[in-house]
């Protein structure tokens, strides 16, 4: 078996943002782009084992092991994707009331303001991870989780619909670690509703 695909990093023509400044997201791409090279690595490795018969866990644990970190590198590559993404240079607040988010919110929560209140309570969590709002594809209702190591948490079948990162290499460079509450009104200002918009009712695949 050899590994057919190989991901390339994408790029997000963000500068310019409120409260989030060119040097944070540099440092952030490169990090991103770093998971990328990574889950190719991996990849690649996993697939040599595979052509050799090498998946024994009892007799190759380097097999079992490098499963375990690819799943840590791949959501680590998509979830940055997710997070770039519904980011835009003055975006502006909250979204509109005749949005479809804003109204799937309000039908989830009873408000967007209660919806709003528990995703910006999961990003004020202590630890470092991501304050994920996922939609179930099944009934449609939305719900906020959170999620950490990239790769525990996540809620199987659900589909991201917004993504903030909460690792503190998302704002050490703008705010110190006990002002992440000044990162997320700042990541709120930036959000791209039509992008979170699109991403409501379809499943996301790469």
């Amino acid at each position: 078996m050899k590994s057919n695909t190989t991901y390339r990093p994408k790029s997000f023509p963000l500068s310019g943002l409120r409260g989030i400044s060119d040097k944070t997201l540099e440092t952030h791409f490169k990090l991103y782009e770093g998971y990328v090279k990574q889950t190719n690595e991996l990849n690649e490795k996993v697939s040599g084992l595979l052509r050799r018969g090498r998946v024994d866990q009892d007799k190759f644990p380097d097999y079992s092991e490098l499963k375990r970190r690819l799943g840590f590198e791949y959501n680590g590559m998509v979830l940055h994707e997710y997070y770039f993404e519904n980011l835009k240079r003055d975006a502006g607040g909250d979204p509109k009331k005749s949005s479809a988010f804003y109204r799937r919110a309000a039908a989830s929560f009873g408000d967007y303001e209660t919806w709003k209140a528990d995703f910006v309570g999961i990003g004020k969590m202590r630890g470092v991870g991501w304050a994920i709002c996922y939609e179930d594809p099944a009934s449609g209702r939305l719900s906020n989780h959170w999620v950490s190591l990239h790769e525990t948490g996540n809620i199987a079948g659900f589909s991201p619909i917004l993504v903030m990162d909460v690792w503190e290499h998302a704002f050490l460079f703008d705010y110190k670690p006990a002002e992440r509450g000044k990162y997320i009104e700042a990541f709120f200002a930036n959000i791209r509703w039509d992008a979170v918009d699109k991403r409501l009712g379809r499943a996301k695949g790469r």
